[in-house]
């Protein structure tokens, strides 16, 4: 038992005296060193199931064009940030974008801004596709067209954010021309200052001034082919359509030309005018939507003058108290800016400049048109129909 004493009082003596004489060392620091260059990540061959490095935070991703702009991204390995409003499940389908762990959700609202700088600490790109083509009595034009687009730009520059795009309209301007509207379209006048409100917060920010979109679900071909839109078989249009000049896009060449600018550093700063390959007159373009849907004369159809159509102005007025969205998106905004003629400025580059190849909407419609056609049930012989004849070019 002494002899155990002994040793125990000699192991403690030398732990004490190791602890004094040995300090602990490490070879490495334990403290975690932070890349802020995603690139430095990079991972795979640039295809879905890749990482390519970048961090995109998508506003308006669960719009007609952001959702787009999200298939795009994700096809080439970006790591997707999707703020969204509303219920979950509206977006949670954009998880397919991307694979596992590369889409990611937050919610936020466009009046709180920390809500907007969750969404965008970690990335390195931003696009601003939020969009509605009419005011609630919760967000106006200037809410989501100036305010909204100013405090995204001015967060996004305080984050690091590297890049941002943000989307405007073709037709946008100080002060547009009147035509139904006393002061013009508010919408087009909104985007105008969004733009400014953008260049002053992020002054290399790539701008995308799309004319008007058609595609899956769009609010171009389908707005025409909804029954409310007309008057009976009626088509009420502003001097039947025949002063108005219309360049339409496809939404898949937009949101090409939007993955496009953000692969190329040297677009930072510029204005691209996103517009379709053909100029069309717009009554010849309606009149070609009902020749696909085979709702020609002998169905009934004709186009005639909306300012002398009174009973389609007081459905309009009828249109815009109602509560909710308005059916078929029909509302003097809407039909003022339907009338508006695309000018499009040559010192400006276009699609185009982006390496992108323009879809001709005579390609596409026919598809889109197809759940509108009358008699859509017959079960028609092979080439019992002719070809619809495509709408007439504007040099």
């Amino acid at each position: 038992m002494a002899s155990l004493k002994i040793c125990s009082q000699s192991s403690k003596q030398w732990a004490s005296l190791s602890s004094i004489v040995f300090t602990p060392t490490a070879s490495y620091s334990t403290e975690v060193n932070i890349n802020s260059r995603m690139s430095a990540f990079r991972r795979g061959t640039g295809g879905r199931s890749s990482f390519n490095g970048v961090v995109a935070t998508v506003f308006g991703a669960n719009g007609h064009l952001g959702s787009v702009v999200c298939n795009k991204l994700g096809n080439t390995g970006t790591q997707l940030v999707l703020p969204y409003r509303g219920d979950f499940y509206d977006v949670a389908p954009l998880k397919m974008c991307g694979d596992l762990g590369q889409v990611y959700f937050t919610p936020y609202n466009l009046k709180d801004e920390n809500s907007i700088r969750k969404a965008l600490k970690h990335s390195n790109l931003v696009i601003n596709v939020v969009g509605r083509e009419w005011e609630t009595r919760n967000f106006s034009f200037e809410d989501i067209y100036v305010k909204g687009p100013r405090t995204i730009a001015r967060i996004a520059k305080e984050c690091g954010v590297e890049r941002m795009i943000h989307v405007s309209a073709l037709n946008a301007t100080e002060k547009p021309e009147p035509l139904m509207l006393k002061e013009g379209s508010k919408f087009l006048s909104a985007k105008w200052r969004g733009e400014l409100a953008v260049r002053e917060e992020f002054p290399e920010a790539v701008i995308f001034r799309p004319s008007d979109i058609f595609g899956s679900e769009d609010r171009f071909v389908t707005y025409y082919a909804a029954f409310w839109r007309r008057q009976g078989a009626g088509m009420p249009l502003w001097k039947k359509g025949e002063h108005t000049i219309k360049q339409p896009v496809c939404v898949g060449d937009v949101a090409q030309g939007i993955l496009n600018a953000a692969r190329n550093i040297d677009t930072n700063g510029q204005i691209y005018q996103a517009i379709g390959p053909k100029r069309y007159q717009l009554g010849e373009l309606v009149d070609y939507f009902f020749r696909v849907m085979r709702k020609d004369k002998e169905w009934g159809y004709y186009r005639y003058d909306l300012r002398y159509a009174p009973l389609f102005w007081l459905k309009v007025n009828l249109t815009a108290k109602l509560p909710g969205w308005p059916i078929a998106n029909l509302g003097w905004e809407k039909l003022e800016r339907d009338h508006v003629t695309d000018c499009v400025d040559n010192s400006l580059p276009t699609l185009e400049d982006l390496g992108v190849t323009l879809t001709r909407i005579e390609d596409r419609a026919p598809w889109l048109l197809k759940m509108y056609r009358a008699h859509n049930y017959y079960d028609e012989e092979l080439g019992e129909f002719e070809k619809p004849a495509p709408p007439p070019i504007v040099a």
